[in-house]
């Protein structure tokens, strides 16, 4: 499908109150694949809300949108989707420089997808030549998106957090010099995304905590980063009274073996609260690799048989598991936001969290917040909860009504709807 056609360089100044042309890119926006399709598939959904027009402009795998958000496609090589993406080369696949260096990096074990979708974003532009007020890019940090902004373009460009911590904590758990150089190939794209994050005249990112990390780890002024927090599907994220919660279910929402998501804390906290609370049980929404980290801790601790891991799921299977627990723990080291804690308190449960990133900021004073790296803190915070009903209603209620006056997407858009008017303002005067 494609967008309306103009000159590019017409930027007549806009009414304030004007319905703005939107397009909101992402290089991979699968809204089961990370918190980055989920900010794709919600924003747009606001911003037409709000009564602007919007286009989502991706690669695969590709958004999930409600009705009257436009799809544009840029098709990748996508080999990450194949059973083994190396023998899945064909021939076809080397048809332009750009699918041939994809797959060439990929064969050697790194992440091209960030600058390639770039390359087909800047040649899609040329072709078509779309008119839009605002280009809003989420966290592709590509050359294209900085080719757009060199032609005058209003951009605008969220960074959930700098990818840069997760290389550092993904280096520290690297089991051997072999390991070490696959991490640091996987990641070469940050060399990208740190020069392009220092010539993007307007970020956005999604708390004072990725404020602060994004400044420090990009080398930029204060003054180009803004702060708009990201909102919660209160309307679906929501507490269920028609369903019973079951007294030992603790919850967790936590990719396995990711460090960044700290799931080892709180599997050795499992462990401490064993003698004192016996029949404590422990879901984990995500994946765990057979004999990976993850799995060979299971055994080490004696906890496999009080530990269930659970994938992909429908949001509203989600919502039920949120339902049946009585704590949910947010073990991570690091959120530049944290989706996982604001949902369960959307949902009222309460929630226990560490005070790694962002989260603090999310929580505040509705839930218990510990330490990173703490089992003994996160084992004392469950234990306290499961012992005191009252305490537990109390936070639960606290959380959701938190979510519902600080963290909605209609906040989140009009605060963004703001910022583009101001953007375009701003480029509009020069």
């Amino acid at each position: 499908m494609l967008a309306r056609t103009s000159t590019l360089q017409e930027k007549p100044a806009l009414d304030r109150q004007a319905p703005l042309k939107i397009a909101l890119l992402g290089y991979r926006s699968n809204p089961y694949s990370g918190g980055q399709g989920i900010y794709l598939h919600y924003l747009s959904k606001a911003l037409l809300a709000a009564g602007h027009e919007v286009d989502v402009i991706s690669g695969p795998p590709y958004p999930e949108l409600v009705d009257g958000v436009r799809l544009i496609e840029l098709p990748s090589l996508d080999l990450f989707a194949a059973p083994n993406h190396v023998t899945a080369l064909r021939w076809r696949h080397l048809r332009s420089l750009t699918d041939t260096f994809e797959y060439f990096s990929m064969l050697t074990g790194g992440f091209p997808e960030p600058y390639t979708f770039g390359r087909r974003l800047e040649s899609w532009f040329r072709r078509e030549k779309p008119r839009y007020d605002i280009v809003h890019d989420n966290q592709s940090l590509c050359y294209g998106t900085l080719a757009l902004q060199n032609r005058g373009i209003p951009v605008v460009t969220t960074i959930h957090h700098p990818i840069t911590s997760d290389l550092a904590l993904a280096l520290a758990g690297a089991e051997s010099l072999g390991h070490r150089l696959l991490i640091k190939r996987w990641h070469n794209f940050i060399g990208m995304q740190k020069k392009v994050a220092s010539r993007l005249h307007h970020i956005v990112t999604v708390s004072e905590c990725s404020r602060r990390d994004i400044i420090e780890a990009f080398g930029l002024l204060p003054a180009r980063v803004r702060v708009v927090y990201n909102g919660i599907d209160t309307e679906t994220f929501r507490p269920l009274a028609n369903v019973q919660r079951k007294p030992n279910q603790v919850m967790a929402t936590a990719s396995a073996d990711q460090p960044l998501k700290g799931l080892a804390y709180l599997l050795r906290a499992m462990a401490m609260l064993r003698s004192h609370h016996p029949g404590l049980e422990l879901l984990v929404v995500g994946k765990v690799k057979e004999g990976g980290e993850t799995d060979r801790l299971l055994d080490s601790l004696g906890i496999r048989d009080r530990v269930r891991f659970v994938s992909g799921l429908r949001t509203e299977e989600i919502v039920r598991h949120y339902a049946e627990s009585t704590v949910v723990v947010v073990p991570s080291i690091y959120e530049g936001f944290g989706f996982p804690a604001g949902e369960a308190m959307s949902c009222g449960v309460p929630v226990v969290s560490t005070d790694g990133g962002a989260l603090p900021e999310v929580v505040g004073d509705a839930g218990k917040t510990v330490p990173v790296r703490d089992a003994g803190a996160i084992a004392d915070a469950i234990g306290g909860l499961m012992a005191d009903a009252g305490e537990r209603e109390r936070l639960g209620a606290a959380g959701r009504r938190r979510i519902l006056e600080r963290f909605s997407w209609q906040i989140a858009a009009d605060q963004m709807v703001e910022t583009y008017r101001s953007v375009h303002h701003e480029s509009v005067e020069t």
